[in-house]
């Protein structure tokens, strides 16, 4: 598995996002009464927060400097390409 970097923002928009989805669900599902309009706030103001977390993160991650870059392996040179 390739390795990345870890997003924070992407994960803040995507617990909101579920969440979200979790109001509904359960509006579907009889257990609770939702008004359609009171997901807009959850969406919105998740997707805020996230954008916060996120140029929050990259400036931590800037401050602390770039990673290093990796040379993809090739193959040796007494194998044909």
């Amino acid at each position: 598995m390739l390795r990345h970097r870890f997003q924070p923002g992407r994960l803040v928009a995507g617990l909101f996002l579920m969440l979200a989805g979790v109001v509904y669900a359960g509006d579907a599902g009889g257990l609770w009464e939702t008004p359609w309009f009171a997901v807009i706030p959850v969406v919105s103001g998740g997707l805020g927060i996230a954008g916060a977390v996120g140029v929050v993160a990259r400036a931590a991650h800037r401050r602390r400097g770039e990673p290093r870059a990796t040379t993809p392996h090739e193959p040796p040179a007494d194998l044909p390409r």
